[in-house]
């Protein structure tokens, strides 16, 4: 089984309770990031079968999460599907308009940008876990 790692969703506070909430909730089952945050950023991409750690703001193990699938695409190839199981919004218009200003202000947006498409299923809530 691949090695697990640990990992904090959003950029800020306010967005990574958000989303842990959602992922609670049964509401999101799929994220992204931009390709070049795993090639150029060193973060480790994604792998099927892998069991990962969200972490909280404040680094504190939140929630295990295994990956079911892994697609790179263009932003502008995004389809409802996904842009829903995100969870974020309820619209393709909406998810592109908050993720567009998110990629903007982690490092640059462009349409034609590739994406690293993650859905994944939860598997154990660790909140108050140490």
């Amino acid at each position: 089984m691949p090695t697990p790692i640990t990992f904090t969703f959003g950029d800020n506070r306010a967005l990574c309770d958000q989303l842990l909430a959602l992922i609670r909730a049964g509401k999101k089952t799929a994220t992204c990031g931009a390709l070049a945050y795993f090639t150029e950023g060193g973060e480790d991409m994604p792998v099927v079968g892998r069991q990962d750690i969200a972490l909280d703001w404040d680094g504190n193990p939140a929630l295990k999460i295994e990956t079911i699938e892994v697609t790179i695409r263009r932003f502008c190839d995004v389809d409802e599907d996904f842009a829903l199981a995100e969870g974020e919004d309820d619209t393709l218009e909406g998810w592109r308009r908050a993720h567009q200003a998110y990629f903007t202000r982690n490092g640059g947006f462009t349409p034609e940008m590739e994406l690293v498409c993650e859905r994944f299923r939860l598997v154990e809530d660790l909140k108050g876990a140490k």
